[in-house]
């Protein structure tokens, strides 16, 4: 009955996890996929875009890769103990910090999903200029800064005093 509640009050926000996730899977499924019946883990888009598909065993933009089983399930453990509660953060939350926190929660958790099932995570979308090359991310990270950025945006605008008093 409980559970009943919780996806009738939370629909909405439900929707939008399993979107960004399944938005997620299948950019990196079809990167994957192309990679796996080509070998070609480059190509040349536009001369501000490339796909390079790489495998990412760190964190965000490839910081702390360990050859070490321990730090990387250590890494994974911290990385499902803070989904797990920013998934209650965000359902307690209103408005864009509510929907910021989930599109952080989706995103990592597209991540996370990766980093259990392949031991890495897949990153592809290679943003560049001239010879400057951003760092290599995907989907999923998009939506984490995405969130980050309506966070940052809620708390220079004070946006969010009225939830603090």
């Amino acid at each position: 009955m409980i559970l009943k509640n919780f996806f009738k009050r939370y629909l909405y926000e439900l929707i939008t996890i399993i979107i960004i996730f399944t938005i997620d899977r299948v950019s990196k499924l079809y990167v994957i996929s192309f990679y796996e019946k080509t070998g070609i883990s480059e190509i040349y888009f536009s001369k501000y875009l490339n796909i390079h598909f790489i495998w990412n065993e760190g964190i965000a933009f490839g910081l702390f890769s360990f050859g070490n089983n321990f730090f990387y399930n250590s890494l994974s453990l911290i990385i499902l103990i803070i989904l797990i509660v920013l998934f209650f953060y965000a359902f307690k939350n209103n408005g864009i910090k509510k929907y910021s926190l989930i599109m952080i929660f989706a995103g990592a958790l597209g991540n996370l999903f990766d980093r259990l099932y392949y031991k890495s995570v897949p990153d592809f979308i290679d943003f560049h200029f001239q010879d400057y090359h951003w760092f290599i991310f995907n989907v999923a990270d998009i939506f984490i800064t995405l969130g980050v950025i309506f966070m940052i945006f809620l708390e220079f605008t004070g946006n969010n005093q009225k939830e603090n008093e």
